[in-house]
């Protein structure tokens, strides 16, 4: 079986590549991922609040008002439990790509247009092989457009091109009134990817212990039919590499990803679920898929099922809509 594919301009031997998370943190894990799969790995990101301000400062200013609710102290985060630093991170690249063979991507995750893009160019002097930008920013300025938003996005995509070599990716969330048109304009300020889609962190309230609870929760593969939706849309339509990230646990689920048009699947929660070890599980399974649908390369199959494939894409959508909602039949309980 043939798995190569290419991503930002890599030459990969599978589809499979780790996205952030603290299994990069250890240089031990990254040769583990290698040695178990991976095709790729990028690394924890480095978030925007560590490069531009102190952690004292930083923390003054989120901690204005603390008098008037003491409660929603619990929300914010004790800077101190940052376990890696600007330089440590440079040298933590170095290391990487020092101890594996496959390409390493750095991570910058930031929301504003100031000087923290500089340390791009820092990440790429490092050795990275390409950079993703994790855009993670929930607008809740009642004044803000939806211009004015997607404007931060594309800026932040143009500078951070005008200083860098390496392709760049940028992570987003799924939220935008107009996903196609964002997508489109994220393309033309540079962006060599788009990685479908950030997941944004839903806080739960203790009653009991009147504290805001940010506890994780990873993801399943029902996740991924977003992601497949706006892959299957968005392939064909850009000259960006598509990943999708979110979702994908199964080798089942890396081939609808291949089938709707990315480029690459990317894992997380299914490797802190069940171990390092599951990368090779998962690529094993989708060589066994290959072989028994009699497919001979994963280049075969990208794109197979995407709305480019159809002649008329609105009328695919609207008509797979109508058919959802006419065909469901209710399960509902017997009365007594």
């Amino acid at each position: 079986m043939d798995l190569k594919t290419s991503y930002l301009g890599l030459n990969l031997k599978n589809p499979l590549v780790v996205s952030p998370s603290p299994l990069s943190e250890p240089i031990e894990n990254i040769k583990r991922m290698e040695d178990a799969g991976a095709a790729a790995i990028v690394l924890h990101s480095l978030f925007e609040e560590q490069i531009t301000l102190a952690g004292n400062e930083l923390n003054e200013n989120l901690l204005q008002g603390k008098n008037s609710f003491a409660e929603a102290l619990s929300y914010f985060p004790d800077l101190g439990d940052y376990k890696m630093g600007p330089d440590a991170y440079l040298e933590h690249v170095k290391r990487a790509k020092e101890s594996a063979g496959i390409p390493i991507i750095g991570s910058l995750n930031g929301v504003s247009a100031g000087g923290w893009i500089d340390f791009a160019r820092q990440i790429e002097d490092a050795g990275a092989d390409a950079l993703e930008l994790n855009v993670y920013f929930i607008p809740t300025n009642p004044g803000m457009t939806s211009q004015a938003l997607e404007e931060i996005y594309c800026q932040i995509v143009k500078n951070v091109k005008t200083i860098v070599s390496i392709p760049v990716a940028v992570k987003i969330g799924p939220y935008f009134s107009a996903m196609a048109n964002m997508a489109r304009r994220l393309d033309e300020a540079g962006a060599d990817a788009l990685v479908l889609f950030n997941r944004f962190y839903q806080p739960d309230i203790d009653l009991e212990k009147l504290e805001v609870k940010s506890d994780l929760e990873l993801s399943d593969s029902r996740e991924l039919r977003l992601r497949l939706r706006w892959t299957a849309i968005l392939h064909g339509a850009l000259n960006a590499d598509l990943a999708v990230t979110g979702g994908v646990h199964t080798a089942e689920d890396v081939i609808k990803c291949m089938m709707a048009g990315a480029n690459v699947a990317m894992l997380t929660s299914a490797l802190l679920k069940h171990g390092i070890d599951h990368l090779t599980v998962v690529r094993d399974g989708v060589i066994q898929w290959m072989k028994d649908h009699e497919y001979e390369s994963i280049k075969q199959m990208q794109g197979s099922m995407s709305q480019k494939k159809c002649p008329e894409p609105a009328a695919f959508e609207r008509a797979n809509y109508m058919k959802i909602l006419t065909h469901y039949t209710p399960t509902l309980p017997s009365s007594r």
